[in-house]
């Protein structure tokens, strides 16, 4: 019955994922425009893509049902549809830009900002979208910020190590600088985590009853799959862009990205199919 009811949310978790690619995306080649000497080939690329994610992602929430299925405990407030879009819409249009301005080797600041403000006014939308409205709206919205941050981040990381294996030569900044960032990012969902399981996951449960619950299989699986396992890889990561074992890096954040999308999944799932934050 839980996976059932999962699967017929299977439109909102299409959803979750695509924009956090997108958005997280964008966001990390902010980040390294901003705090490295990544080249104008990756980041404009990196960008490319996340236009690419935020236009798929626009068009999974054209196709999204007015009303969330039987038996899901969220409810949908239409009246967040159109700014959920434009918001999104407005991130996939400035990441394009923000891509050619940085394949002419601008800096694209504003662009890659504004898309990312974007980004995130269009996350904010989905949580009072499918929050409730008012304060019950934040632990959504905060939920869907932490898996763009972490979904786009491994992305763009892991695209990066290729760089590093076509351009020997690249200083290890930027890989170590985004290593860093989605080892951060995981220990921060892993917090969300425990604060969520002690507060009853957003549901009013008792503290720590999702973990033996009817939904338990799928909690344990998004904490030691896609939690605990990606902190591991994650931190591995960083040692090895470190030593420079750029193939090793690039090797263990495919693994990384593999994880955190799986536990993306879930936790999106969870969410929009028994009303769980994990």
């Amino acid at each position: 019955m839980a996976a059932e009811q999962i699967a017929r949310n299977l439109a909102f978790v299409n959803w979750t994922v695509l924009a956090g690619l997108a958005i997280g995306s964008v966001a990390s080649v902010a980040l390294l425009r901003l705090r490295s000497e990544a080249t104008k080939g990756y980041l404009g690329f990196t960008a490319l893509c996340a236009a690419a994610f935020g236009g798929l992602a626009l068009l999974s929430d054209l196709g999204l049902p007015a009303e969330l299925v039987a038996g899901s405990p969220l409810t949908a407030d239409p009246a967040w549809d159109l700014p959920r879009r434009a918001c999104l819409g407005l991130t996939a249009a400035g990441s394009l830009l923000a891509a050619l301005a940085l394949f002419r080797g601008r800096r694209a600041s504003g662009l890659l900002a504004g898309s990312v403000v974007a980004g995130a006014a269009s996350l904010a939308a989905a949580g009072f979208a499918w929050g409730g409205g008012g304060a019950s709206a934040v632990p959504l919205a905060l939920q869907l910020a932490a898996l763009a941050a972490a979904t786009g981040a491994s992305f763009a990381a892991m695209v990066l190590g290729h760089w590093y294996l076509v351009t020997p030569r690249l200083p290890t900044g930027p890989a170590l600088l985004l290593s860093r960032v989605v080892l951060g990012v995981v220990a921060l969902q892993l917090v969300l985590f425990a604060t969520w399981m002690l507060f009853g996951a957003g549901a009013g449960l008792a503290p720590l009853a999702p973990l033996t619950g009817p939904w338990s299989l799928f909690v344990w699986l998004r904490l030691l799959v896609g939690l605990l396992l990606p902190l591991a890889v994650s931190w591995a990561a960083v040692q090895t862009v470190r030593t420079r074992s750029m193939e090793s890096a690039t090797g263990l954040l495919y693994i990384d990205v593999g994880a955190i999308a799986a536990g993306t999944i879930v936790a999106a799932g969870l969410c929009f199919g028994a009303g769980l934050l994990v």
